[in-house]
Protein backbone atom coordinates (compact mmCIF):
# COMPACT_ATOMS: atom_id res chain seq x y z
CA UNK A 1 0.00 0.00 0.00
CA UNK A 2 3.14 2.56 0.87
CA UNK A 3 4.44 1.27 -2.55
CA UNK A 4 1.53 2.32 -4.18
CA UNK A 5 1.10 5.65 -2.40
CA UNK A 6 5.05 6.77 -3.30
CA UNK A 7 4.13 5.70 -6.95
CA UNK A 8 1.02 7.73 -7.46
CA UNK A 9 2.64 10.64 -5.85
CA UNK A 10 5.49 10.39 -7.95
CA UNK A 11 3.35 10.33 -11.41
CA UNK A 12 1.40 13.47 -9.88
CA UNK A 13 4.64 15.21 -9.61
CA UNK A 14 5.77 14.04 -12.91
CA UNK A 15 2.72 14.93 -14.68
CA UNK A 16 2.89 18.54 -13.14
CA UNK A 17 6.05 19.13 -14.01
CA UNK A 18 5.49 17.68 -17.71
CA UNK A 19 2.48 20.08 -17.45
CA UNK A 20 4.41 23.41 -16.34
CA UNK A 21 7.32 22.20 -19.16
CA UNK A 22 4.15 21.75 -21.65
CA UNK A 23 2.93 25.32 -20.45
CA UNK A 24 6.42 27.27 -20.73
CA UNK A 25 7.50 25.96 -23.92
CA UNK A 26 3.91 27.10 -25.87
CA UNK A 27 4.85 30.43 -24.15
CA UNK A 28 7.97 30.42 -25.40
CA UNK A 29 6.22 30.81 -29.09
CA UNK A 30 3.63 32.65 -28.31
CA UNK A 31 6.22 35.46 -27.09
CA UNK A 32 8.51 35.04 -30.10
CA UNK A 33 5.55 34.76 -32.48
CA UNK A 34 3.18 37.13 -30.89
CA UNK A 35 0.41 34.01 -31.48
CA UNK A 36 -1.98 32.01 -29.44
CA UNK A 37 -0.71 28.98 -27.83
CA UNK A 38 -3.51 26.99 -28.87
CA UNK A 39 -1.87 25.71 -32.21
CA UNK A 40 1.35 24.36 -30.32
CA UNK A 41 -0.52 23.32 -26.71
CA UNK A 42 -3.42 21.12 -28.34
CA UNK A 43 -0.31 18.59 -29.80
CA UNK A 44 2.36 19.09 -26.81
CA UNK A 45 -0.58 17.79 -24.54
CA UNK A 46 -1.44 15.09 -26.54
CA UNK A 47 1.78 13.78 -26.93
CA UNK A 48 2.69 13.84 -23.21
CA UNK A 49 -0.84 12.82 -21.63
CA UNK A 50 -3.21 10.05 -22.30
CA UNK A 51 -5.75 12.10 -23.40
CA UNK A 52 -8.44 11.94 -26.41
CA UNK A 53 -8.61 15.33 -28.93
CA UNK A 54 -11.40 17.27 -27.13
CA UNK A 55 -9.63 16.95 -23.68
CA UNK A 56 -6.93 18.45 -24.99
CA UNK A 57 -8.90 21.02 -26.77
CA UNK A 58 -10.78 21.78 -23.51
CA UNK A 59 -7.54 22.37 -21.48
CA UNK A 60 -6.26 24.57 -24.40
CA UNK A 61 -9.44 27.19 -23.88
CA UNK A 62 -9.66 26.83 -20.47
CA UNK A 63 -5.98 28.29 -20.22
CA UNK A 64 -6.79 30.94 -23.01
CA UNK A 65 -9.07 32.38 -20.81
CA UNK A 66 -6.52 33.34 -18.03
CA UNK A 67 -3.38 34.15 -20.35
CA UNK A 68 -6.40 35.90 -22.32
CA UNK A 69 -7.22 38.67 -19.71
CA UNK A 70 -3.86 39.03 -18.77
CA UNK A 71 -2.56 39.66 -22.23
CA UNK A 72 -5.65 42.04 -22.92
CA UNK A 73 -5.59 43.86 -19.89
CA UNK A 74 -1.74 44.61 -21.42
CA UNK A 75 -3.01 45.71 -24.53
CA UNK A 76 -5.55 47.80 -23.06
CA UNK A 77 -3.55 49.80 -20.91
CA UNK A 78 -1.37 50.88 -23.92
CA UNK A 79 -4.19 51.91 -26.03
CA UNK A 80 -3.83 48.90 -28.15
CA UNK A 81 -7.60 47.59 -28.28
CA UNK A 82 -10.64 48.70 -30.92
CA UNK A 83 -13.21 47.84 -28.49
CA UNK A 84 -15.39 48.24 -31.51
CA UNK A 85 -13.97 45.67 -33.55
CA UNK A 86 -13.67 43.46 -30.29
CA UNK A 87 -17.63 44.20 -29.36
CA UNK A 88 -18.84 43.02 -32.71
CA UNK A 89 -15.98 39.85 -32.98
CA UNK A 90 -17.48 38.80 -29.69
CA UNK A 91 -21.43 38.97 -31.05
CA UNK A 92 -19.91 36.86 -33.86
CA UNK A 93 -18.36 34.76 -32.25
CA UNK A 94 -19.84 33.67 -29.03
CA UNK A 95 -22.55 31.56 -30.16
CA UNK A 96 -20.66 29.93 -33.39
CA UNK A 97 -17.51 28.79 -30.33
CA UNK A 98 -20.10 26.82 -28.31
CA UNK A 99 -21.92 24.80 -31.84
CA UNK A 100 -18.07 23.85 -32.26
CA UNK A 101 -17.40 22.64 -29.47
CA UNK A 102 -20.87 20.68 -28.98
CA UNK A 103 -19.91 19.57 -32.53
CA UNK A 104 -16.46 18.33 -31.88
CA UNK A 105 -17.59 16.35 -28.88
CA UNK A 106 -20.09 14.63 -30.91
CA UNK A 107 -17.17 13.96 -33.23
CA UNK A 108 -15.31 10.64 -33.25
CA UNK A 109 -11.31 10.83 -31.71
CA UNK A 110 -9.65 9.66 -34.40
CA UNK A 111 -12.15 12.10 -36.80
CA UNK A 112 -11.14 15.21 -34.75
CA UNK A 113 -7.70 14.67 -34.79
CA UNK A 114 -7.93 14.24 -38.73
CA UNK A 115 -9.72 17.86 -38.28
CA UNK A 116 -7.47 19.47 -36.59
CA UNK A 117 -4.37 17.98 -39.23
CA UNK A 118 -6.20 19.97 -41.63
CA UNK A 119 -7.01 22.66 -39.68
CA UNK A 120 -2.86 22.97 -38.23
CA UNK A 121 -1.74 22.74 -42.25
CA UNK A 122 -4.21 25.87 -43.15
CA UNK A 123 -2.91 27.82 -40.79
CA UNK A 124 0.51 26.86 -41.56
CA UNK A 125 0.06 28.37 -45.21
CA UNK A 126 -2.03 31.16 -43.83
CA UNK A 127 1.49 32.15 -42.06
CA UNK A 128 3.61 31.71 -44.87
CA UNK A 129 1.19 33.43 -47.34
CA UNK A 130 0.37 36.42 -45.12
CA UNK A 131 3.26 39.21 -45.43
CA UNK A 132 2.26 38.77 -49.44
CA UNK A 133 -1.03 39.20 -49.23
CA UNK A 134 -2.08 42.83 -49.75
CA UNK A 135 -4.60 44.22 -47.72
CA UNK A 136 -7.86 45.52 -49.21
CA UNK A 137 -8.01 48.97 -50.79
CA UNK A 138 -9.98 51.24 -49.48
CA UNK A 139 -10.37 48.86 -45.92
CA UNK A 140 -13.87 48.89 -44.82
CA UNK A 141 -15.23 51.60 -42.91
CA UNK A 142 -18.82 52.41 -41.06
CA UNK A 143 -21.62 49.84 -41.30
CA UNK A 144 -18.89 47.76 -43.97
CA UNK A 145 -16.44 47.22 -41.19
CA UNK A 146 -19.19 45.94 -38.56
CA UNK A 147 -20.41 43.40 -41.19
CA UNK A 148 -16.97 42.44 -42.24
CA UNK A 149 -15.80 41.81 -38.16
CA UNK A 150 -19.07 39.95 -37.72
CA UNK A 151 -18.02 37.79 -40.54
CA UNK A 152 -14.81 37.23 -39.29
CA UNK A 153 -16.07 36.42 -35.72
CA UNK A 154 -18.40 33.44 -36.84
CA UNK A 155 -15.86 32.18 -38.97
CA UNK A 156 -13.23 32.41 -36.73
CA UNK A 157 -15.15 31.43 -33.41
CA UNK A 158 -16.19 28.32 -35.40
CA UNK A 159 -13.15 26.82 -35.51
CA UNK A 160 -12.37 28.19 -32.26
CA UNK A 161 -14.71 25.98 -30.43
CA UNK A 162 -13.95 23.20 -32.76
CA UNK A 163 -10.20 22.89 -32.65
CA UNK A 164 -9.73 24.40 -29.28
CA UNK A 165 -7.66 27.66 -30.14
CA UNK A 166 -8.24 31.28 -30.04
CA UNK A 167 -8.99 31.74 -33.40
CA UNK A 168 -6.50 34.47 -33.52
CA UNK A 169 -4.72 33.45 -36.38
CA UNK A 170 -7.16 34.00 -38.01
CA UNK A 171 -9.08 36.97 -36.58
CA UNK A 172 -6.14 38.81 -37.02
CA UNK A 173 -5.02 39.00 -40.55
CA UNK A 174 -8.54 39.66 -40.88
CA UNK A 175 -8.72 42.55 -39.17
CA UNK A 176 -5.41 43.76 -40.56
CA UNK A 177 -6.24 42.88 -44.24
CA UNK A 178 -10.14 43.81 -44.23
CA UNK A 179 -10.39 46.62 -41.58
CA UNK A 180 -7.12 48.51 -42.02
CA UNK A 181 -6.11 47.90 -38.30
CA UNK A 182 -2.80 47.89 -37.35
CA UNK A 183 -1.02 44.20 -36.10
CA UNK A 184 -1.11 45.06 -32.77
CA UNK A 185 -4.37 46.52 -32.56
CA UNK A 186 -5.79 43.71 -34.01
CA UNK A 187 -4.02 41.50 -31.61
CA UNK A 188 -4.82 43.30 -28.59
CA UNK A 189 -8.85 43.34 -30.50
CA UNK A 190 -8.62 39.30 -30.73
CA UNK A 191 -7.43 38.89 -27.54
CA UNK A 192 -10.06 40.99 -25.58
CA UNK A 193 -13.03 38.89 -28.13
CA UNK A 194 -10.65 35.56 -26.89
CA UNK A 195 -12.07 36.11 -23.16
CA UNK A 196 -15.63 35.72 -23.39
CA UNK A 197 -15.79 33.33 -26.44
CA UNK A 198 -13.01 30.99 -24.60
CA UNK A 199 -14.75 30.88 -21.75
CA UNK A 200 -18.25 29.92 -22.81
CA UNK A 201 -16.06 27.31 -24.76
CA UNK A 202 -14.06 26.28 -21.81
CA UNK A 203 -17.79 26.49 -19.93
CA UNK A 204 -19.20 24.20 -22.32
CA UNK A 205 -16.30 21.70 -22.24
CA UNK A 206 -16.43 21.63 -18.33
CA UNK A 207 -20.12 20.81 -18.38
CA UNK A 208 -19.36 17.57 -20.72
CA UNK A 209 -16.95 16.71 -18.34
CA UNK A 210 -13.89 17.21 -21.06
CA UNK A 211 -11.54 19.22 -18.75
CA UNK A 212 -8.75 17.70 -16.64
CA UNK A 213 -8.17 20.26 -13.97
CA UNK A 214 -5.47 18.90 -12.14
CA UNK A 215 -2.94 20.05 -14.99
CA UNK A 216 -4.69 23.91 -15.27
CA UNK A 217 -2.29 25.61 -12.45
CA UNK A 218 1.06 24.24 -13.28
CA UNK A 219 0.43 24.98 -17.24
CA UNK A 220 -0.76 28.56 -16.65
CA UNK A 221 2.54 29.17 -14.44
CA UNK A 222 4.60 27.18 -17.50
CA UNK A 223 2.57 29.85 -20.03
CA UNK A 224 3.29 32.81 -18.09
CA UNK A 225 7.03 32.07 -17.30
CA UNK A 226 7.31 30.90 -20.99
CA UNK A 227 5.68 34.15 -22.78
CA UNK A 228 8.11 36.25 -20.61
CA UNK A 229 10.96 34.47 -21.85
CA UNK A 230 9.81 34.22 -25.33
CA UNK A 231 9.04 37.94 -25.08
CA UNK A 232 12.98 38.46 -24.58
CA UNK A 233 13.93 36.16 -26.74
CA UNK A 234 12.13 37.57 -30.38
CA UNK A 235 14.43 40.38 -30.24
CA UNK A 236 17.71 37.92 -30.67
CA UNK A 237 16.47 35.91 -34.01
CA UNK A 238 15.17 37.69 -37.39
CA UNK A 239 11.29 36.87 -37.66
CA UNK A 240 11.62 34.55 -40.73
CA UNK A 241 13.26 32.32 -39.52
CA UNK A 242 11.13 31.48 -36.19
CA UNK A 243 7.97 31.78 -38.29
CA UNK A 244 10.01 29.44 -40.73
CA UNK A 245 10.41 26.89 -37.61
CA UNK A 246 6.90 27.30 -36.41
CA UNK A 247 5.67 26.66 -39.55
CA UNK A 248 7.19 23.29 -39.99
CA UNK A 249 6.24 22.06 -36.82
CA UNK A 250 2.68 22.67 -37.08
CA UNK A 251 3.05 20.96 -41.00
CA UNK A 252 4.53 18.11 -39.54
CA UNK A 253 2.00 18.08 -36.38
CA UNK A 254 -0.41 18.28 -39.16
CA UNK A 255 0.22 15.66 -42.09
CA UNK A 256 0.89 12.98 -38.34
CA UNK A 257 -3.16 13.83 -37.31
CA UNK A 258 -4.33 13.74 -40.95
CA UNK A 259 -3.11 10.30 -40.97
CA UNK A 260 -4.78 9.29 -38.03
CA UNK A 261 -6.29 5.96 -39.09
CA UNK A 262 -9.97 4.75 -37.67
CA UNK A 263 -9.88 2.14 -35.08
CA UNK A 264 -10.58 -1.23 -36.37
CA UNK A 265 -13.79 -1.73 -34.06
CA UNK A 266 -17.01 0.48 -34.11
CA UNK A 267 -16.67 4.33 -34.77
CA UNK A 268 -14.99 5.55 -31.48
Amino acid sequence: MKHRVQWDQFIENHNLLMSFAIGFLTGIFSGLLGIGGGLILVPLILHCFKLVQRQAQAISMAVMVFTGITAAVAYSLNGAVDYFAALALTAGAIIPTRCGVLYSHRLADWKLRRAFGFFLIAMSLLLILKPFVPPVSPPFVGWHKGIALLVIGVFSGSLSGMMGVGGGAVMIPAMVLLVGVSQVVAQGSSLLCIVPTSALGAYTHWKLGNIRQTLLPSLLSGILCGVFAGGNLAYQFPEWILRSAFTMILIVRGVLYVQTPPPKHGDD
